[in-house]
């Protein structure tokens, strides 16, 4: 029987494949290994796992050529005269023999023809590989993949409780920082700022073209004037102006002499430009020191009608688009624009790698908090498993097919001599069981049914 069973792998091994799938070394020799087989190799492990599996059925064979010299020597006893117990035990060996035989085809026929014979649905595991992949896709996609286990799973975990009682842990929410940091400054590492500042700019530009400003910067005038606001601007003006006037007064004079007629007298000229000058500085210098200054208050109503005009005269608010236009086209905007991403991208680096950093501990702060709220609050809890909930029954309902698929494409990858191996190493050892089982049952129920015959008197 241990030649029997040598010959069947023998001729499994040359020719499992059966109808179909080519026979001979042939079909060996062209095998070639698939890009899926690599995670399906043949390790050392399976080798050992095979090792036991040998030891198995060389005890199944075994205990059946045990089973087989008991009934050739409980024959040959009966045969020889002797009454009694020799026709209990032959009739016990045979029956043992015959299940025996039975489960070991039974077995074989998993994995390989028994004794290289083309018997039909035999070597199961090799020629229905395919269809037995396509079989467990389609019963994980139906038995796990629908939309009421998932959410019926995911409701049963109580995320929100878990995830808000983890969180508040400040060791975890140190962890969850960091990583974040990690995942924050390896996003940014990649980003090519060239890519991102010309983005950045078209954003701000076009959202800025597209939205009109004279009005909103008529009111934002309009509530500063409202509020006095600007007051502190015009003092800081006119103070600005009376020191100028002081430090050139011989400018201001050069300047009013030189656009006197020529015909005029030098020194005319000269007095004409020291009045003017001390008007001018007379009048910088009261409206500087006086609140209540009519031209402070001619300001004030200028600014008002302007801020009326900003958001109510069409010709006011073109010329602001237009210089809204014009201003955003120049290049050297343009550039201030495009360099802002580099200084946000340096500063937020910065702080990502800084664990003192007021980013790393605002963050930590908040994920502390919103654990503690989510480990108290059910409406929260309640409101995040709905949405895990939902995003898990939306991926599965809707990628049910390539997830299935990737099952049943492996295993079709697989190469069919390589997957009979692997699986006979992993659940053969067991299935050794069954062709022992069987003898002793076999034997038992041969015993049991000669005993009966013999009291019936057959």
């Amino acid at each position: 029987m241990e030649r029997i069973e040598d010959t069947a792998e023998e001729a499994a091994d040359t020719g499992a494949g059966g109808p179909g799938q080519g026979q001979g070394p042939g079909r060996r020799a062209a095998t070639r290994p698939s890009a899926s087989l690599a995670s399906f190799a043949y390790t050392a492990a399976d080798e050992e796992k095979r090792r036991g599996v040998r030891r198995m059925k060389t005890t199944a064979t075994g205990l059946l050529l045990l089973v087989a010299l008991v009934y050739v020597l409980a024959t040959w006893a009966k045969n020889e005269g002797v009454g009694g117990w020799p026709g209990f035990v032959a009739a016990a060996a045979e029956a043992g023999m015959v299940g025996a035989l039975a489960d070991w085809f039974a077995v074989t026929a998993l994995f390989k023809r028994p004794l290289g014979l083309p018997i039909p649905h035999t070597a199961i595991i090799p020629t229905k590989k395919d269809q037995l992949g396509a079989s467990l896709g389609s019963f994980v996609g139906e038995n796990f993949l629908s939309g009421g286990v998932v959410r019926d799973r995911i409701h049963s975990l109580a995320i929100g409780g878990r995830l808000g009682a983890w969180l508040a842990e400040p060791e975890h929410a140190d962890r969850v920082t960091a990583e974040l940091s990690t995942a924050l400054r390896g996003a940014l590492t990649v980003l090519r700022d060239s890519d991102v500042q010309a983005v950045v700019g078209e954003a701000i530009t076009r959202r800025a073209n597209a939205a009109e400003v004279g009005p909103g910067l008529g009111k934002m005038l309009e509530k500063v004037v409202a509020d006095g606001g600007h007051r502190k601007v015009v003092d800081l003006v006119c103070v600005r102006a009376h020191d100028w006037l002081v430090e050139h007064n011989d400018s201001v004079m050069d300047a009013v002499q030189g656009g006197a007629p020529g015909w005029t007298p030098r020194f005319v000229d000269k007095r004409v430009g020291e009045r003017v000058y001390k008007e001018l500085l007379r009048f910088i210098t009261e409206m500087r020191d006086m609140p209540g200054h009519p031209a402070r208050g001619s300001i004030d109503t200028f600014l008002t009608d302007f801020a009326a005009d900003l958001q109510t005269d069409s010709e006011t608010r073109a010329r602001v688009e237009r210089l809204k236009s014009e201003i955003l086209g120049r290049g050297e905007v343009q550039d201030v624009i495009a360099s802002a991403w580099s200084s946000v991208r340096t500063m937020v680096i910065a702080a990502a790698e800084d664990e003192r950093s007021e980013l790393r501990l605002r963050a930590r702060a908040s994920l502390m908090a919103l654990g503690a709220r989510l480990a108290t609050d059910g409406r929260l809890q309640a409101k995040l498993e709905g949405w895990v909930e939902d995003a898990a029954v939306y991926v599965v309902t809707t990628y049910r097919a390539e997830i299935t698929s990737l099952i049943s494409d492996t295993v079709a990858g697989w190469d069919a001599e390589q997957t009979s191996k692997k699986i006979e190493a992993h659940i053969g050892r067991d299935l050794q069981f069954i062709r022992i089982n069987g003898t002793v049952v076999g034997a038992l129920a041969g015993l049991v049914i000669y005993s009966v015959s013999r009291a019936l008197g057959a």
